[in-house]
């Protein structure tokens, strides 16, 4: 574990930072040699998924993809394609793929 971290935080491209809680997800995009945020987009931010059903399990999917597709967006706007994606020891899996995919299919390479 520390050793993948070193490693993320020593490439100079921008890292796409992932937090999730137990209802909530985030997602930065930080400049490792400033240690600035970028750009920075969350769920929270967004309100275009309602609950359609009560399955809240693939609702939170659907806003991961759509955080994961914002943050690609708006990375692009600011002519950022390739980054690190630091999963801050999540597992690949739910809602930590469900945002990657969407940043892969908005754009983002990593």
């Amino acid at each position: 574990m520390k050793k993948s971290r070193k490693i993320i935080r020593r490439s100079p491209e921008p890292r796409l930072r992932v937090f999730r809680s137990n209802k909530h997800i985030y997602a930065q995009l930080i400049d490792n040699a400033k240690g600035q945020i970028i750009v920075f987009s969350s769920d929270l931010k967004l309100s275009s998924v309602k609950s359609k059903t009560s399955d809240t399990k693939s609702v939170k999917l659907e806003k991961a993809h759509e955080v994961g597709a914002n943050i690609a967006k708006m990375a692009k706007s600011k002519k950022i394609t390739k980054v690190i994606f630091d999963r801050a020891g999540y597992n690949y899996h739910g809602r930590i793929k469900s945002l990657a995919e969407g940043a892969r299919e908005g754009g983002l390479i990593f």
